[in-house]
């Protein structure tokens, strides 16, 4: 890592993890994210809302994992910045002697991390600084908080398309191959639509690295080998989700998973 990398902060330049913390309703994200998103949204209005059912999904498969699968690690890969419902957080509500870690490479992203992902009493919350396409790196540094010999469940949501599709693939091969039996994957991300190829294209607009959606089978090839756990694999706003007035959920084109090694 490199020493200065709190120092390399670019706010004149949109980043993944700004913009996205502003499609959230976050408030860390300078005016150069907020013009990026505002445009995305412009192509494919649904963008806010995709980025919220995220982090809902997100909460609902820790609560899952802690809950009633029993896990009590965490490798959290894209952290992003942090916002209410972490992670951490609601692992620890379920199970407060959990362990998280997690992983990102933007310096405002470990600026934060610090300050404000701190773990409950019991447990442990560490943070790694590292890109994602760093397996060994990012599992190695793990395993400095995480007993890795025991399940862990490794988080990428919305994160993947950073990665060209088949190298995404074989990267998540790679994670789950440094974890124990009766650990989990949990992944999501964005499906190929015309409507999100629009916003593909805006997005790279902002002189920002691209972000790449996927086709369905290109996200759930990731899984090959593993169990899903019910209700299986499709839009993440249908996974198990919080009890509505009408029973019922409005698609996303963000689809995911939870399987079980």
């Amino acid at each position: 890592m490199n020493p200065n990398s709190e120092l390399e902060i670019r706010s004149g330049i949109p980043h993944s993890a700004r913009v996205w913390n502003y499609w959230i309703g976050g408030k860390d994200h300078y005016p150069v994210d907020q013009e990026l998103g505002d445009q995305v949204i412009a192509t494919y209005p649904q963008a806010r809302e995709l980025a919220r059912a995220s982090r809902a999904f997100q909460s609902r498969a820790v609560r899952y994992l802690a809950g009633e699968a029993g896990v009590s690690q965490f490798l959290d890969i894209g952290t992003g910045l942090p916002v209410q419902n972490s992670t951490h957080e609601v692992a620890q509500d379920v199970q407060p002697a959990a362990r998280i870690v997690y992983v990102d490479n933007d310096p405002l992203v470990l600026t934060h991390a610090r300050a404000l992902l701190t773990s409950a009493p019991d447990g442990m919350t560490n943070y790694v600084h590292a890109d994602l396409r760093d397996a060994e790196q990012v599992l190695q540094e793990a395993a400095q908080t995480l007993d890795m010999t025991q399940p862990v469940a490794v988080m990428v949501l919305s994160t993947l398309g950073h990665v060209e599709p088949r190298a995404g693939i074989d990267l998540m091969r790679r994670y789950m191959a440094g974890t124990a039996a009766g650990s989990h994957l949990v992944l999501c991300d964005t499906i190929a639509t015309p409507q999100t190829l629009a916003a593909q294209e805006a997005y790279a607009s902002g002189d920002t690295p691209p972000y790449l959606v996927r086709r369905p089978e290109e996200i759930l090839e990731s899984a090959d080998g593993m169990d899903l756990i019910a209700p299986g694999f499709g839009s993440i706003s249908l996974w198990r989700p919080d009890h509505l007035a009408d029973g019922s959920a409005e698609p996303v084109d963000q689809w995911g998973f939870v399987a079980r090694k």
